[in-house]
C-alpha cells in the first residue's frame, strides 16, 4: 500500500464523527465533507510516528490533500524535522496549499527557534506574499520566535506596514500586537496610541489584550481609552 493510501486509512481509524461535525463549523473556509475529524493529539502522535517513514517524503509531495486532516497531519510532519534547510524546503512547499487558519496555526517547526537570522529572512519574504495564509504564517513566527529577548522595535512595524482587507490576516495582526502589548508594552503602546493599525485591528488588538491575562488591570483599563 503507497503512503499516502496507508495515511488515509490511518485518518479514518482514528475519526471522531461528533469532533468532526464541531471542527467543521470552525473552518469557513474549509469543504466540509473534507474534514475527517481527527483530534489535534491522535494527529500529533501520528506525526511522530510518520515522520521518519522511508517513504514519508512521497506523502509530503501528494499536494494538494484530499482531506484537510491530511493537511493538518503535514503541518505536524513539518514541525518536527530537525533539519533548518530541509525543513524550510518541506515549508515553501506546502504554505501555498494552506486554505485555512488552523492548518496554518498548526506549522510550528520546532527547529526554527536555533536559526533566528535565517529564519527572518524567510519572514520578511512570507509577509509580502499575495497568499493568506503565508502572510498569517510570516506574522505567527513574528510572534512566535522574535517577541522576548530577540525582540526589535523594527518587528512590530514589519507588522503594522501589512495592510490587508483579509481577515484571517487582519485577525493574526491582532493578535501579534496583543500579545506584543503583553509582552512589550512600552514599546508596542506607541503603535496604539498612534493608530498605527486600521480602525478594525486596531480595536480587535485592544479586545484582545483587554481579555489577556498578562495584561495589567491598570493597562486595560488606559488601552480601553485608545478604542476608535
Amino acid at each position: 500500500m503507497m503512503i499516502t493510501e496507508y495515511i488515509k486509512t490511518e485518518l479514518f481509524k482514528l475519526q471522531d464523527t461528533k469532533y468532526r461535525d464541531f471542527q467543521a463549523k470552525l473552518l469557513p473556509t474549509v469543504d466540509t465533507s473534507s474534514v475527517i475529524g481527527v483530534r489535534t493529539p491522535a494527529l500529533r502522535k501520528l506525526a511522530k510516528q510518520l515522520y521518519l517513514h522511508p517513504d514519508i517524503a512521497d506523502f509530503l509531495k501528494s499536494l494538494p490533500h484530499t482531506y484537510f486532516d491530511e493537511n493538518q497531519l503535514h503541518a505536524f510532519i513539518i514541525s518536527e524535522t530537525k533539519d533548518f534547510d530541509k525543513c524550510i524546503r518541506q515549508t515553501a512547499e506546502f504554505l501555498p496549499y494552506i486554505n485555512n487558519w488552523a492548518t496554518c496555526d498548526q506549522l510550528s517547526p520546532k527547529v526554527f527557534k536555533k536559526h533566528p537570522a535565517e529564519l527572518m529572512e524567510y519572514i520578511q519574504t512570507w509577509i509580502q506574499s499575495d497568499h493568506t495564509y503565508t502572510i498569517r504564517f510570516g506574522i505567527g513566527m513574528l510572534m512566535q520566535h522574535f517577541l522576548d529577548d530577540r525582540f526589535d522595535v523594527r518587528y512590530p512595524q514589519m507588522v503594522a506596514d501589512i495592510h490587508s482587507d483579509e481577515y484571517y490576516i487582519n485577525m493574526m495582526i491582532a493578535w501579534y500586537f496583543a500579545t506584543a502589548l503583553a509582552k512589550q508594552y512600552d514599546q508596542i503602546l506607541p503603535f496604539i496610541k498612534n493608530q498605527k493599525l486600521d480602525n478594525w485591528t486596531h480595536n480587535k488588538t485592544i479586545q484582545k489584550a483587554i481579555e489577556s491575562y498578562r495584561i495589567t488591570e491598570a493597562q486595560k483599563t488606559y488601552l480601553k481609552t485608545l478604542k476608535v
